[in-house]
């Protein structure tokens, strides 16, 4: 099995690339919405969210809080992007227990050596073989 994202992304088009990205390195990113993300995180096989802080529900902050307080979901890193100018809501996913805040341009740019990371880190602790 290979390591598998949730990503909570809206603009089609970025999610496709996300998806294509992933798919080229052998790893799985599944769309969901932000009230279905602990249900699919119930596995226990996910690597990371990826997250788009900007998505039209605006439950992204209290998303994160939710999954930080959860003592089953906590220590599922949580990537967020944003654009680039929006440094209180990036301040405020910070502090909701983010574990990355990145421009969405830097996130773009940096998408496969991300999703490498995250994957090596979930199978270097046995969770996905």
């Amino acid at each position: 099995m290979s390591a598998k994202f949730l990503a909570v992304v809206e603009d089609l088009f970025f999610l496709a690339k996300i998806q294509q990205t992933a798919r080229q390195l052998g790893l799985a990113v599944e769309a969901v919405q932000p009230d279905a993300v602990q249900t699919r995180l119930a596995d226990g096989n996910a690597a990371a969210i990826l997250l788009d802080l900007n998505h039209r529900s605006g439950n992204a902050i209290r998303l994160i809080e939710s999954l930080k307080s959860d003592p089953a979901t906590r220590s599922v890193p949580v990537i967020a992007f944003l654009s680039h100018v929006q440094g209180d809501l990036a301040q405020a996913a910070r502090s909701a227990g983010c574990a990355r805040v990145m421009a969405r341009s830097a996130f773009s740019r940096q998408l496969a050596a991300i999703l490498q990371e995250m994957s090596k880190d979930v199978r270097g602790n046995g969770i996905i073989a």
